[in-house]
């Protein structure tokens, strides 16, 4: 029988560039399913890391990817599995995006570091799409700090083609997502855990995001595991549940609702306009989007969702929600619904 090794050897003679892409795409979904059948006895602290990635509930729509796009790149990790289950290398990324005009999320800034905290990449991402949103109590940008810039999304996949990031537009089957590693205790809490609520000193309140000590931040988690494997469940600080009871989630929000003028919208639900708002884009073209909305205290967020006129019911999680039907400025109304987040 002809070895798994030499017959991709075999398949990469291939010359056509989609022909192989698509070979690349078949062994790295030959290798995701080998890292799946590691037995626990044989797991290292990083296989165990990738495997309760890969275990989450949400890991397949997560990282369900078009990677036989043009505008994807495929990584050959899964041309060298038989090197790559026992390797240890990692590399940390972390993205900083803004909100486009057309509803989606551009990256506009990328930072990483490698396994001993070195600083690989730091760079500024020129937008492919004109911007209405800069996030810049999130993001700490403005249209000023990426004027400049001139690298593209392509020009960041050939420096980090040999690693993973969704937002990078790279298909790489070997992943650590904090994200999905962590867990809160509270099963009613359907929220993951945010690298704020997973490391401290990440940032003080107020302060904005930044890439780099966020990539940082996120290598440092997976070192303290890798070092004395631990307890992944989170049980929520009472900073933590005041703050989850501050705010609402509107989720099933119709892609015809424009998304810069949801805050207007969302006011005259609420009868306030005391309130931050995180708008969540669509992971699909032209699919329903979803919106974090941050009032002062959890009083203002009751008192909001009092005020949303609709049929009161509770989510799959236990939660209470309602349908409320949207008044836009066209003539037009759409349904979403409400929810409190505890």
């Amino acid at each position: 029988m002809v070895s798994r090794d030499v017959l991709v050897a075999f398949l990469t003679t291939f010359k056509k560039k989609e022909d192989l892409k698509a070979l690349q795409c078949r062994a790295n979904s030959l290798l995701f399913e080998k890292l799946k059948q590691v037995t626990t006895e044989n797991n290292t602290p990083e296989q165990m890391l990738i495997r309760l990635t890969m275990n989450h509930p949400e890991f397949s729509s997560d990282y369900s990817f078009p990677s036989l796009s043009n505008d994807w790149l495929v990584s050959d990790i899964g041309m060298k599995s038989s090197t790559v289950m026992k390797s240890t290398d990692m590399i940390a990324v972390d993205c900083e995006m803004v909100l486009r005009e057309d509803g989606t999320e551009g990256l506009v800034r990328v930072g990483a570091v490698d396994r001993h905290g070195k600083v690989i990449l730091d760079k500024f991402v020129k937008p492919a799409k004109p911007i209405v949103d800069y996030r810049t109590a999130i993001t700490g940008l403005t249209a000023h700090d990426i004027e400049k810039a001139t690298l593209t999304v392509v020009d960041i996949q050939r420096e980090l083609q040999h690693y993973l990031s969704d937002v990078l537009k790279i298909d790489h089957p070997k992943v650590m997502d904090t994200a999905l590693v962590f867990k809160f205790s509270n099963a009613r809490n359907s929220r993951k855990p945010s690298l704020n609520d997973l490391y401290k000193e990440v940032r003080k309140e107020g302060v904005s995001h930044n890439c780099v000590h966020d990539a940082a931040a996120s290598m440092n988690i997976a070192l303290a595991f890798i070092k004395k494997p631990f307890d992944t469940t989170v049980t929520p600080s009472k900073e933590m549940l005041e703050a989850e009871k501050s705010r609402l989630f509107i989720h099933r929000i119709p892609s015809y609702v424009p998304s810069e003028k949801l805050n207007l919208v969302l006011a005259g639900e609420f009868h306030s306009t005391k309130f931050k708002l995180d708008v969540k884009p669509a992971k699909t073209q032209g699919g329903n989007y979803c919106a974090l909305v941050v009032f002062d205290s959890s009083k203002e967020a009751d008192q909001a969702f009092e005020n949303v006129n609709g049929y009161k019911e509770r989510d799959s999680f236990g939660l209470p929600q309602k349908l409320s039907s949207l008044k836009l400025n066209s003539g037009l109304s759409a349904s979403c619904y409400v929810r409190k987040m505890v």
